[in-house]
């Protein structure tokens, strides 16, 4: 198993949410794009490598235990200070679409559960999503 960095984790994570319904909407993908670009914690990314570390993350998961090495790969990767950053990425990606599926809904525990965040972290962090995707 080889390693990867914290932008690679993320990314993987974003990809892995969109993926996980089997239905990677333009609406997610257009969105990891968007948090890439906007997010401080990706200063300094070249968003040039994004296609091919979308790759990467699609290509892992069609793999055998594939869930599982991404998952452990993201959270060796990962800082403990970026762990409810990584959340709220995986959030922002299951949220953007609108819909709220029981796979994305399982995927967002299991990755609760591999990075050891607290469910109230994690309450906080899902209903700030709710809150910035309302519509009237």
């Amino acid at each position: 198993m080889s390693t990867i960095n914290p932008h690679q984790a993320l990314i993987y994570l974003m990809v892995t949410m969109s993926a996980v319904d089997r239905r990677m909407g333009d609406r997610e993908l257009s969105w990891i794009g968007a948090i890439v670009q906007r997010f401080p914690v990706f200063r300094g990314f070249d968003p040039e490598r994004l296609v091919y570390i979308a790759q990467e993350a699609g290509e892992l998961l069609s793999s055998d235990e594939g869930l599982r090495t991404l998952l452990a790969l993201v959270k060796e990767a990962l800082p403990h200070h970026l762990r409810e950053t990584a959340y709220a990425v995986a959030v922002e990606i299951a949220a953007s679409d609108l819909q709220l599926p029981k796979e994305e809904i399982r995927l967002l525990q299991i990755i609760r559960d591999t990075l050891n965040l607290d469910k109230l972290s994690c309450a906080a962090i899902e209903r700030s999503a709710i809150a910035r995707y309302a519509v009237l």
